[in-house]
């Protein structure tokens, strides 16, 4: 499977793991340091973009954005890496 890239791109976590500019490259495991919650909020996209997926409704259909379940919410943007 490819790498994907996951970027901090917005907002704030309410538990203080991240800030926007944090990134990883995820390859078949989790990514040390990220949290499992957001990980798990993640996965499909991550998965999708993975196995070579699109995503139509974005302008470039390689990215996507989503945010985590917490509260505040920290954006993320997902592409191949």
């Amino acid at each position: 499977m490819k790498n994907v890239k996951v970027t901090v791109v917005g907002g704030e976590c309410n538990q203080k793991f991240h800030d926007v500019g944090d990134e990883w490259i995820v390859g078949n495991y989790t990514p040390e340091g990220m949290c499992t919650s957001a990980f798990a909020a993640l996965f499909p996209l991550i998965l999708t973009c993975q196995c070579g997926g699109k995503f139509h409704w974005e302008k470039d259909p390689k990215v996507t954005r989503a945010i985590c379940p917490d509260d505040k919410g920290l954006i993320f943007e997902i592409r191949e890496a």
